[in-house]
C-alpha cells in the first residue's frame, strides 16, 4: 500500500516535476514545483484554502510520483511535455495548445536570419530552445543581430539583391544591407557563425561585451544606457539556462542510468519522443554485490529491449559497456535499421544521462524501505508458503474455483500468481460440458482434465498456451477437492503438489490441506494475506464469468425464433424499423429493403408473424 503521510516524509527539497495518480493509477494531475518537499505537502494539509477543484483532485490521490529537474525552468518544459502526453483530468488550466518558443536560424537560405517560431520542423534549418520566456527570447534575437548586423527582413536573397532601397536598420548601423550587396555571403556567413555559437553555449564572448558597455555607460553617468545594457544582459543569462528537458533534433532516444547500493539496484529510463521527454520508468533489479556498474546495466540493457515494442534509433548511457556493439547489431536487427549506444561526454546529453542518475539515486533511497514491503507481500509471502509447505521453489501458483446456481451454467476459473502477484494473461475459464446438475467434484475434475491436457474452451483459443505447469495447485476447498486434483494429476502422470484452502465456519481461510493434514497459518502473516488473496481472486474470476453467461442467456428477442434470422439481420430489423411492432407491421417489399435481407428471408419474417395472430400467441419482445 502506498502510504501518503510516509512518503511525504521522503520528498526532497529540490525542483522538479510531481504526477498525481488516482486508485486506478490515471494520471489525474502534473504540477511543477520550485521546492518538491514543500509543494506537494501543501495540498494534504487541511488548514490551507485550496479551493473546490483541488478539494476534490486530493481526495481523489492514491499515489504520486515525481522527476528531480536542475531547475524550476526545466520543470516547467516538462510540466508541460507530461501534460499535453497524458492529459490530466485536473489539469484544466493547460489544455490548450500553449507551446514555448523557439529560436529558428534558416541557415537553408543563402543569408540566414534568427527569428523566433513556436514549433520544430525536420528542415534545413537549425533550431534552439524551447525557452520557458517570449520576452527573453525576442531580446535575444534582437541583440543578435543589433550586436552581428544580421537582418531581420523578409526578402529573397540573393534574387531580390538590388530591386529596393536598404531598410531603416542600415541607416542605423544595425544591419550590413546584403540586400544590396554590401557584404558577401562568405562575410555575413562568418558573423552568423558568430551568433550561433552564442546559442550553441558560449555565451561568455557576449556577456563580456555587455558587461564591458554596462560599465562604460555608468561611468560616463549615462545610468539609460547602462540599465539597457544590463536588462540584455539579463536576457542573455535568462536565455542562456538552455533546457535539457528537451532536444532540438527532434529525435527519439531512451536516457539511461543505474544506481547500484550493496544486493539492490534501480534502472531510470526518460523516453525522449519527437524530441519531448514524456515520461519516464525506474526498475528494481537484484544484484550480487560483485558485478560491475557496466555489466549490471549490459544486462538491463538485453532484458529491457528484449521485451519492449518500440526501440528508438538512440540509447544514452553513462559509462562504456563491454558488449557495446553487438547490443546495437542486435538492437538495429530488431528495429530494422540501425541503432546507436552513445556515452556523452559533455554538453545537454551528458547533463540529461546525469538527470537520470539523479532520479535513479533518489528512488534507490527513498523506495528501499517500500520495495522491501512489497517484497514482503509478494516474494516473501510466496517463500512463507513454501516452508509451509516444505517446497524448496515456489514462483508458480494456480489456483481453481467452481460457481454455479442451483447447477445453471457451471463455470471454472484459474487464477494464476507468480512471484506473489497477479499474473491475469494467463487466467482461464472454463465452461463445463459434461457435468449436469451442481456437482462441485465432476466439475473440477472435468476442469482439472482439460487444463492439464491442454484442452481450451473455443472462447479462449487466442490464449492457448497451457505449456507452463504450476510448482503448486492451490484448491478452494479441503480434503474432497485435493483428492479430485490428485487423481486427476495421477492419470495424467503429473507430479504436480496440491493443497487445498481450508474455511472456517464463517467461510474465512484458516488453514492449508497438504499431505493429508491440515496446516493452521498465522492470520498475521503475509503468507496468510497472501492466500486470501489468491483464493478471492479466483473466487471473483468464476463469479464475473458466470454472471455475464447467466446475462448473455437472459437477452433473447422474438426474432430470436424466426429461422434464417440470425443476430445481424435480427440487428438491421431493428436498426431499420426501431421496434418488434413495427416489423410486425411491415409488408413483405418492406422487409426486403432492408440490408442483408432477402426474399426468402423477409417472407419468413412477414409469415411468422401473421402466424403468430392466427394462432393467437401471446409474445413478449424481450430484447
Amino acid at each position: 500500500m502506498f502510504d501518503i503521510q510516509e512518503e511525504l516524509k521522503k520528498l526532497p527539497a529540490k525542483p522538479g516535476v510531481y504526477i498525481m495518480h488516482d486508485e486506478r493509477d490515471a494520471i489525474i494531475y502534473v504540477g511543477k514545483a520550485i521546492s518538491l518537499k514543500n509543494r506537494v505537502r501543501q495540498y494534504f494539509q487541511s488548514s490551507r484554502n485550496k479551493g473546490v477543484k483541488i478539494e476534490q483532485m486530493v481526495t481523489r490521490i492514491a499515489r504520486f510520483e515525481y522527476i528531480v529537474t536542475d531547475s524550476e525552468l526545466e520543470a516547467l518544459v516538462l510540466e508541460c511535455n507530461l501534460i499535453k502526453e497524458h492529459r490530466p483530468k485536473y489539469n484544466t488550466m493547460l489544455k490548450d495548445d500553449k507551446t514555448y518558443p523557439f529560436i529558428k536560424v534558416t541557415t537553408s537560405e543563402a543569408y540566414p536570419r534568427i527569428m523566433l517560431c513556436r514549433s520544430m520542423k525536420k528542415d534545413k534549418n537549425r533550431y534552439y530552445g524551447p525557452y520557458t520566456s517570449a520576452g527573453a527570447v525576442h531580446d535575444t534575437i534582437e541583440l543578435l543581430c543589433k550586436v552581428y548586423k544580421l537582418r531581420t527582413c523578409s526578402r529573397r536573397l540573393p534574387q531580390d539583391i538590388g530591386k529596393e532601397r536598404p531598410c531603416l536598420n542600415y541607416h542605423i548601423k544595425q544591419c550590413n544591407a546584403p540586400c544590396q550587396g554590401f557584404i558577401s555571403c562568405e562575410e555575413y556567413r562568418k558573423s552568423l557563425n558568430e551568433a550561433i555559437d552564442f546559442l550553441n553555449g558560449n555565451h561568455k564572448p557576449l556577456e563580456k561585451l555587455l558587461e564591458k558597455r554596462m560599465l562604460e555607460a555608468s561611468e560616463r553617468m549615462d545610468f539609460e544606457e547602462a540599465i539597457v545594457q544590463r536588462d540584455l544582459l539579463n536576457s542573455v543569462r535568462q536565455i542562456g539556462q538552455k533546457q535539457k528537458i528537451t532536444s532540438s533534433d527532434g529525435e527519439d532516444k531512451d536516457i539511461i542510468a543505474i544506481k547500484t547500493e550493496d544486493t539492490d539496484a534501480v534502472a531510470q529510463v526518460f523516453f525522449i519522443r519527437q524530441g519531448r521527454l514524456i515520461g519516464r520508468d525506474h526498475f528494481f533489479l537484484r544484484v550480487a554485490p560483485q558485478d560491475t556498474s557496466g555489466a549490471i546495466l549490459s544486462s538491463f540493457l538485453k532484458q529491457f529491449y528484449a521485451g519492449t515494442p518500440f526501440i528508438p534509433r538512440e540509447i544514452m548511457i553513462p559509462e562504456e559497456i563491454e558488449d557495446r556493439e553487438l547490443l546495437e547489431s542486435w538492437l538495429g536487427g530488431r528495429k530494422g535499421q540501425r541503432v546507436h549506444i552513445r556515452i556523452p561526454k559533455k554538453g545537454t546529453k551528458e547533463k540529461l544521462v546525469e538527470l537520470a542518475a539523479q532520479n535513479a539515486e533518489i528512488v534507490l533511497r527513498q523506495d528501499k524501505e517500500r520495495i522491501k514491503r512489497e517484497e514482503g507481500r509478494t516474494i516473501g509471502a510466496m517463500k512463507e508458503i513454501a516452508g509451509w509447505l516444505g517446497l524448496e521453489n515456489l514462483i508458480r501458483v494456480e489456483a481453481y474455483d467452481i460457481s454455479n446456481i442451483s447447477g445453471f451454467e457451471s463455470v471454472g476459473s484459474m487464477a494464476v500468481f507468480e512471484r506473489g502477484k497477479p499474473k491475469r494473461s494467463d487466467y482461464r475459464k472454463f465452461r463445463i460440458r459434461t457435468v449436469q446438475g451442481p456437482n462441485d467434484y465432476a466439475s473440477m475434475e472435468e476442469v482439472l482434465t482439460r487444463r492439464f491436457t491442454h484442452e481450451v474452451e473455443e472462447e479462449n483459443r487466442e490464449f492457448d498456451s497451457f505449456g507452463k505447469l504450476p510448482d503448486l495447485i492451490m484448491m478452494d476447498g479441503g480434503k474432497g477437492q485435493v483428492n479430485v486434483a490428485l487423481s486427476v494429476l495421477e492419470n495424467l502422470h503429473l507430479q504436480i503438489p496440491v493443497c487445498g484452502m481450508v474455511k472456517d465456519d464463517r467461510h474465512r481461510t484458516r488453514g492449508l490441506y497438504f499431505n493429508n493434514q491440515e496446516i493452521p497459518i498465522s492470520r498475521d502473516s503475509e503468507g496468510f494475506r497472501l492466500i486470501t488473496r489468491i483464493q478471492d481472486e479466483a473466487h471473483r474470476f468464476a463469479i464475473e464469468y458466470h454472471r455475464s453467461l447467466r446475462s448473455k442467456d437472459q437477452v433473447h428477442s422474438i426474432l430470436d425464433d424466426i429461422p434464417g434470422i440470425g443476430p445481424a439481420r435480427r440487428k438491421a430489423l431493428m436498426r431499420s424499423f426501431g421496434s418488434i411492432e413495427e416489423i410486425r407491421s411491415a409488408s413483405v417489399e418492406e422487409l426486403a429493403k432492408v440490408p442483408s435481407m432477402t426474399g426468402l428471408s423477409a417472407r419468413k419474417v412477414y409469415d411468422f408473424f401473421r402466424k403468430e395472430k392466427t394462432d393467437g400467441t401471446d409474445v413478449n419482445e424481450n430484447l
